[in-house]
């Protein structure tokens, strides 16, 4: 009976340049050449869920990575060069972050379970949930700007979060390039002093020391592959407190994002029919032979109720009073609309920041704990004004908004009343009551909002700015065009008269020239400036304590193979506490594959750092043979492809060298047990690469002869497995054809040769539907949504359904 059964195969229209195997769950992701990412399960490799590409978040994806719990899948964009978090479970765009260079690969680790820790934050994270409301979610008009707060999901910050636990999503890609991101939200460290372009990343789940691959040009200019392993021993110790420090940056950074749509929205509410009135106006001057002013012949109109015939023309030929009643409903519906979002979502997003950041604060004035992260009262006090500011700024727009919706709706009522007796139309008796109040109360707003100003013409090309809420919402560096009017605000005078309030550091900036957008850029500023410090500060305080120069690659041998399935590759022991790096060097020994071990805490010695495994040896051996065989190999095999699939089993894809053809390849599991015993120590020339050492590495012997299995009819090249799922994929060398197996379970025979006898025709179908597929998805036109967001299309049921999944499985 063949070992591992295969419960599914796919023909794909499209190259495939990144597997990633949920952690959790029987799926797997995959990323093409076309910018697709695609989900599918294990069960018949049956299609969950794709994402088109789209402009917003780019075309090229670099990498792929799954949070720990399989909740959120994490890709890179190289074009764009962007981080995506995305929606497993819905296919949706949570978050997403730019970065300095195109990220080339990416690892997502969780600490280890600290019981203490964990108790300590749940308190604390329910203190906050206890005194701050839960924030509104924003229209459902305007959810489509991002997911992130989306009408169905009531706790998006805790979503994103995931567990208290920490967990970091570690970045790199060229110039050695590499950050830490907590909760894949939230930098909290840039790495210096790393050369070369990264290929592959390992933080330790204890967080001691982070493992990086990365390739350099030698001095010959031929591509080097180095090992380097980073001492992280500050965020060890000081795990608890960077926790904390990062939850609440992550709240702070997520609640910024909240004021950043509420704003969008406003803007999307407030409508350009408002401006109608201003341009309006502002034609009438220019085209008017007499040099009246309009607010004299308005107020003439107001007075004795004649209109000369120019403003009559204005009235009646280019407002109309349909026109004239249309702008009035859209000033108020547009007003209410700014006005509750200002109430509901900025007011209380604010508030939301003043908690977390004065609570940030608190933290780092402890200095024995939070001091060494970075942490900076200065700073942080600066981002709390910042927020007064903004605050402040939002109230003093609802004061303009009341004050307009007053204006306009008197000053639209008699001018309605004005141009239904010029149209000799019956006047309802409802309007045609006029008090002297309110006769005053339309004269002053004529000679205060129909004055023409030069000034305004110059910059905008318009005289008037009879609409006061727009400038407020404009993206814009220069001055408001009509900042509000402080000359009778009694607390205004108060504090000008007073000396010690007029330069107080406890009464908050208020920016009277400056819109509202103005002041949220520049709040954004100060907090961001706040956020980077720790990143800085832990930053520098990682430091490199080894650098190993493992091999040369050979020029042209890689020029058409993704970077991401090269070896060598990563593996972190966590029981243990060692890091692993598999590799090749099948230029000068193609039948071994090479394991170097390290302990991730840099200052503890490992012995048997590295060994050399055969895997020439003869198919009927038992596994636990100890001792290199005696007797003559039957075939000679080198490795295609070898990943971890558990700490003591490695799962590789061998190719036969007596293989004429070049088809033959075999998928196996090499048992490590007793390789990782091996006695004999390498004494490692760090000054030398290892092609000149090799006669010293010591070599191991591995039986896999019952623990393998021959892949027909597939140029198998590159695997990617899952220990805890007990699943592999495998991927032919032409980036087109995938096998999936489940690993601990044999196929029957008759199950054997019942699959191949309809192989053949099961792989035509596959080719017929994905055809189909892509036809229809061309002809159906899927683009990405506003704002960073990508049409999902979800392939043979609900992306709800993603939850009945097999036998075992996890729910998210």
């Amino acid at each position: 009976m063949p070992a591992f059964r295969q419960v599914g195969e796919k023909q794909l229209p499209n190259p495939v340049l990144f597997m990633a195997w949920s952690p959790k769950r029987d799926l797997i992701a995959l990323a093409n050449t076309s910018g697709e990412l695609l989900l599918h399960r294990l069960a018949n490799f049956q299609r969950v869920w794709s994402l088109q590409p789209n402009e917003n978040t780019g075309k090229e994806i670099t990498a792929l990575a799954w949070r720990p719990d399989g909740k959120i899948l994490a890709f890179s964009v190289g074009d764009t060069k962007q981080v995506v978090l995305c929606d497993a479970e819905k296919a949706e765009i949570l978050h997403l972050f730019s970065v300095e260079y195109p990220v080339s690969c990416m690892h997502w680790m969780e600490v280890q379970d600290d019981s203490s820790t964990l108790s300590s934050f749940s308190e604390s994270e329910d203190e906050s949930s206890r005194f701050l409301p839960k924030l509104p979610t924003l229209p459902k008009s305007y959810s489509t700007t991002s997911k992130i707060f989306s009408e169905e999901k009531s706790d998006e910050v805790t979503n994103l979060l995931g567990d208290v636990r920490l967990n970091i999503l570690v970045v790199g890609g060229s110039f050695g390039f590499v950050e830490l991101y907590a909760y894949g939200l939230y930098k909290i460290a840039t790495l210096n002093g790393i050369s070369g372009t990264c290929r592959s990343l390992g933080l330790s789940c204890d967080l001691k020391s982070l493992s990086v691959i990365t390739e350099m040009r030698s001095t010959e200019g031929n591509p080097e592959i180095h090992y380097m392993q980073l001492d992280t021993g500050l965020l060890s110790s000081c795990l608890p407190e960077l926790t904390k420090m990062a939850r609440k940056f992550t709240h702070i950074s997520t609640l910024l994002q909240y004021l950043r749509l509420s704003l969008t929205c406003m803007c999307e509410a407030w409508e350009d029919i408002l401006m109608q009135m201003d341009l309006r106006l502002t034609k009438f001057v220019q085209e008017k032979n007499t040099s009246t002013q309009v607010q004299d012949e308005f107020l003439e109109l107001l007075l004795w109720g004649h209109a000369s015939p120019e403003l009559q023309a204005l009235l009646m030929n280019q407002l109309t009073v349909k026109g004239l009643k249309m702008l009035g409903q859209s000033i108020d519906s547009s007003y209410s609309s700014i006005q509750k979002l200002v109430i509901s979502h900025l007011q209380s997003g604010s508030e939301a920041l003043l908690y977390h950041l004065s609570e940030v604060k608190g933290m780092a004035l402890w200095k024995q704990k939070f001091q060494p992260l970075g942490l900076d009262p200065a700073a942080i006090e600066d981002a709390i004004v910042a927020v007064g500011s903004f605050t402040l700024k939002a109230s003093e727009l609802l004061q303009v908004i009341d004050k307009s919706m007053k204006n306009f709706k008197a000053f639209f009522r008699w001018l309605y009343v004005a141009m239904l007796r010029m149209s000799e139309d019956h006047v309802p008796p409802e309007l045609n009551k006029m008090t002297q109040k309110d006769l005053a109360f339309v004269a002053d707003f004529l000679s205060e909002h129909f004055s023409a100003n030069k000034e305004l013409f110059d910059r905008k090309g318009k005289y008037f700015n009879v609409e006061r809420v727009g400038q407020y919402l404009k993206d814009e560096d220069e001055d408001l065009m009509s900042p509000p009017n402080m000359e009778g605000n009694q607390w205004v005078t108060f504090v000008k008269q007073t000396t010690h309030l007029k330069d107080s550091t406890l009464l908050f900036p208020t920016y009277p020239q400056k819109s509202l957008h103005f002041v949220k850029k520049m709040m954004e500023a100060t907090i961001d400036l706040c956020l980077q410090k720790p990143a800085e500060v832990i930053g520098l305080s990682i430091k490199q304590a080894v650098c190993l120069r493992l091999y040369t690659v050979p020029e042209g041998s890689s020029e058409n193979t993704p970077r991401l399935f090269e070896l060598p590759s990563l593996w972190n022991d966590k029981t243990a506490s060692m890091h692993y790096v598999v590799f090749c060097m099948p230029e000068v020994s193609p039948s071994k594959i090479y394991i170097m071990r390290r302990a991730t805490d840099p200052s503890r010695s490992v012995p048997n750092g590295l060994v050399a495994v055969n895997i020439n040896t003869p198919l009927n051996s038992s596994i636990d043979d100890e001792t290199p065989a005696q007797h003559p190999v039957d075939s000679l095999y080198s490795c295609l492809d070898a990943r971890f699939y558990d700490d003591e089993t490695l799962t590789v894809v061998l190719r036969n060298l007596e293989d004429d053809e070049n088809k033959m390849r075999i998928l196996a599991q090499l048992p490590l047990n007793s390789a990782l015993r091996w006695e004999e120590e390498f004494i490692w020339d760090i000054t030398l690469g290892l092609e000149q050492q090799i006669e010293g590495i010591p070599v191991q012997a591995l039986a896999w002869g019952n623990q393998s299995r021959e892949l027909e009819n597939i140029k198998a090249q590159f695997v990617a497995v899952n220990g805890i799922r007990k699943v592999a994929c495998v991927l032919s060398a032409n980036l087109r054809h995938v096998r999936v197996f489940e690993m601990d379970a044999e196929e029957e025979e008759e199950d054997e040769e019942r699959a191949d006898e309809s192989q053949e025709m099961s792989l035509d179908q596959d080719r017929l539907e994905d055809t189909l597929n892509d036809q229809s998805d061309a002809g159906d036109g899927e683009h990405g949504g506003v704002g960073g967001s990508m049409d999902a299309q979800v392939t043979g049921q609900k992306s709800g359904d993603i939850l009945d999944d097999t036998a075992g499985s996890e729910t998210l």
